[in-house]
């Protein structure tokens, strides 16, 4: 599927410059004149505990924006992760038709189809300015969306955490031997590299993992980075915060819609929808990066003890994340045309980067030293 040119249909002119006001002091022109449109009310399921109001957030600001930009005349309402449907229920509500759209991250869903997994983030793989080059002018968008045509459902990013942290741990790991047996939660493909290198793996919801961490259920895992995970409260549970989260470099959420409703939609509320979504995926990553650095000056200050994943365990989770890239690209023909796109986009751009992003982060931080 192309995708449609934002801002090409001049009534939603004044929507867009709504959507794109950001940047400006208020935002008070009516977006929708013509009183032909109609009015409705649609419901969106999401993965996610409102308490975690930054994730939570980004599914809150694709509706509120979509409200503001139509003077009110299409209504969507969030759910949290269990009002309607399960946290990892959201495709299988959108795709029937259960709500009309979600709030989610496609690699709980691999299970259904593993190329789902590039388009929420797959280990040693592309970080959140990357990505979105991927997904917005790298082919990455239409390489999901032709994927997620099987399913009845239309998706767009909506939302990007930045690169995760490596995750919470009991016990200090320092090489590949130690992980072996560890029960730990890490869904995607990064979960499939972690059960390669001996741990038990498992997939909770976010409101499931810290009385499981707490009670010994698991004895580690993964969430999101230190606003989320101190809102979690995991550091009450676990003392050990590994870094880097190798496995999610650029971890995107999506908004999935069902198809059959997004097609009955009229042209001016798919065109503000679309651009509510690509502001949702712009806050969310600056929010995030403002929120983390506070967030992990009190957990260290609290007894956290923040620590490298160790040379050994990086390399041979690397080793063991494109073997299995390779592996589902020999079984699967549609994971492997989206790998072989994704990887040649991936090399060129990790050349690109090294030449002007690394360059200059690596300078600034060895100067500060």
């Amino acid at each position: 599927m192309k995708r449609r040119q934002f801002l090409s249909n001049t009534a939603i002119g004044a929507a867009s410059a709504t959507a794109l006001g950001a940047c400006n002091q208020a935002n008070t022109a009516p977006a929708i004149q013509a009183n032909s449109l109609p009015n409705l009310k649609w419901r969106m399921a999401t993965s996610w505990p409102k308490s975690l109001d930054t994730i939570f957030g980004g599914a809150d600001t694709v509706c509120r924006r979509v409200s503001e930009m139509t003077n009110g005349r299409f209504r969507i309402t969030p759910y949290a992760a269990g009002e309607l449907v399960g946290g990892l229920e959201v495709l299988d509500a959108v795709q029937q038709g259960t709500v009309q759209c979600g709030h989610t991250a496609s690699y709980y869903y691999i299970g259904k189809n593993p190329a789902l997994a590039f388009s929420t983030s797959v280990p040693f793989g592309l970080n959140a300015q990357q990505q979105n080059s991927w997904f917005y002018h790298g082919g990455g968008l239409e390489a999901m969306q032709k994927i997620y045509s099987d399913f009845n459902v239309i998706n767009f990013p909506a939302g990007n955490t930045g690169t995760q942290m490596g995750g919470w741990f009991k016990q200090q790991i320092n090489s590949v031997t130690d992980l072996n047996g560890l029960k730990m939660r890490i869904p995607g493909l990064g979960g499939q590299v972690m059960a390669r290198l001996g741990v038990n793996v498992q997939v909770l919801p976010g409101g499931e993992i810290f009385l499981a961490l707490e009670r010994g259920a698991i004895d580690a895992t993964e969430w999101v980075g230190p606003y989320d995970d101190e809102k979690l409260g995991l550091n009450k549970a676990a003392q050990f915060y590994y870094y880097p989260g190798w496995w999610e470099p650029g971890a995107t959420l999506e908004v999935q819609v069902n198809k059959s409703a997004w097609d009955e939609l009229p042209k001016e509320y798919q065109e503000i929808l679309t651009t509510a979504t690509m502001e949702a995926n712009l806050n969310m990553l600056s929010q995030y990066d403002s929120l983390n650095r506070e967030a992990l000056q009190r957990l260290v200050k609290g007894g956290t003890k923040l620590t490298p994943y160790s040379r050994e365990i990086m390399q041979a989770a690397q080793k063991a994340s494109f073997e299995i890239y390779e592996e589902n690209a020999e079984k699967d023909a549609t994971f492997k045309q989206v790998y072989q796109q994704w990887k040649e986009f991936r090399d060129q751009i990790y050349q690109w980067h090294q030449v002007n992003e690394l360059s200059f982060a690596n300078f600034v931080s060895s100067s500060e030293q």
